[in-house]
C-alpha cells in the first residue's frame, strides 16, 4: 500500500485534520487552534512485515492493539500521553485516542528478556546484542541473566530503524536523558513481565518510545505499549515445552511470506485463513491479560 493509498484509506472526521498515515495508525489534528496541543492516533486494521503493508487486513486489529495499550496504560505508573481533555470522535471509537502532542526522543527504547529476533542474528555472529556482551551458549528464545535495553536509532522515513549502542544513545540525547529512558524502560519491561507471568505469558521484549511533555517538561512514554505490534509474548506453557516460534503477534504472517515471497517486488495477498489466524492471535492475548489480571 502506497502513501497516498493508506491517506486516502482514513476515515474523515469532522473537526479534525487528518495529517498522516503511517504503516498503522492515522494521525489527525484538531481544527480549533485551542486544542493544537492535542493529536488524535487512530489505530487502523492494516498489517505490515519486512517494511510493507499488506492486504487484506486483520479485521479488528486496531480496536486490540487500542484497547490493549490503553489497558497497560492504566496499570504503568509513568507519565503517559493519553488526554481526557475531550472525547474520542464517534468515528473511531474502540480505534482512537486522544493524546497530548510530545516532544519525541528519536530512539526506539527496546527491553529484551529473551534472546530473539534481530538480537538473536547479532548474538550468533558476535554473542553480542546492542553492544551489550551476553554468556556463551544460549539457545534462540533462551532467557537472558536480566533484561537488557537495548536502543535503537529511529530513521528517517523509508529508512530501516538501526539497532545502535548505549553510548551512540548517550550522543543523540545528553547522558541524563540517556540513563533516563533506560531506567524508566527497565522499570515499566519489569512490571509488565510481573503482569504477563500472572496471565501465563512469557513477554519476551518489547520497546517503548518516549518524549518530552511540553506542558510540563515530564518524560512521557507514548505511541503503543506492550500490544503485539511492539512487543514478544509467548506462552509460558508452551515455552516449558521448549516452544519459542509461536508467538501471540503477527508472526504467522511473517512465517507465511518467508515461506511464500522472495521479498521482491508487490508481496502476494495473505490468505483468509493466515488473516484470521492472526486476528486470532491478537483477541487471545487481549483476553488472556485482561481476564486474568484486574
Amino acid at each position: 500500500m502506497t502513501a497516498a493509498e493508506k491517506s486516502s484509506s482514513a476515515v474523515q472526521i469532522p473537526g479534525w485534520n487528518h495529517v498522516y498515515s503511517g504503516k498503522v495508525r492515522d494521525l489527525y489534528e484538531p481544527v480549533d487552534p485551542a486544542l493544537a496541543h492535542l493529536i488524535l492516533v487512530v489505530a487502523s486494521d492494516r498489517v505490515s512485515a519486512f517494511d510493507h503493508v499488506l492486504d487484506p487486513a486483520i479485521p479488528s486489529k486496531g480496536k486490540y492493539l487500542t484497547q490493549l495499550t490503553n489497558w497497560w496504560f492504566d496499570r504503568i505508573e509513568v507519565p503517559n500521553h493519553v488526554s481526557h481533555e475531550i472525547p474520542v470522535p464517534a468515528e473511531v471509537d474502540g480505534r482512537g485516542t486522544i493524546c497530548k502532542k510530545l516532544d519525541m526522543f528519536p530512539i526506539e527504547c527496546v527491553v529484551r528478556g529473551y534472546i530473539s529476533g534481530s538480537g538473536w542474528l547479532e548474538y550468533q555472529a558476535s554473542s553480542t546484542v546492542c553492544g551489550i556482551s551476553l554468556p556463551e551458549g544460549l539457545a534462540f528464545g533462551g532467557k537472558l541473566p536480566e533484561p537488557i535495553f537495548t536502543p535503537a536509532y529511529k530513521a528517517p522515513m523509508g529508512e530501516h530503524d538501526e539497532n545502535i549502542t548505549f553510548e551512540q544513545t548517550v550522543e543523540l540525547v545528553g547522558e541524563s536523558t540517556a540513563n533516563a529512558l533506560r531506567e524508566l524502560s527497565l522499570a515499566v519491561f519489569a512490571r509488565a513481565s510481573q503482569l504477563a507471568e500472572q496471565a501465563g505469558l512469557i513477554l519476551a521484549d518489547t520497546k517503548f518510545e518516549f518524549g518530552i511533555d511540553p506542558a510540563t517538561g515530564q518524560i512521557t512514554l507514548g505511541d503503543e505499549v506492550l500490544t503485539p505490534d511492539s512487543s514478544r509474548y509467548w506462552s509460558k506453557a508452551a515455552w516449558d515445552r521448549g516452544e519459542r516460534k509461536d508467538s501471540f503477534d503477527k508472526q504467522i504472517v511473517r512465517n507465511w511470506l518467508l515461506d511464500n515471497w522472495d521479498q521482491q517486488g508487490v508481496p502476494p495477498t495473505l490468505p483468509e485463513e493466515v488473516v484470521q489466524r492472526t486476528a486470532r492471535k491478537y483477541s487471545e492475548l487481549v483476553e488472556r491479560l485482561s481476564s486474568e489480571i484486574a
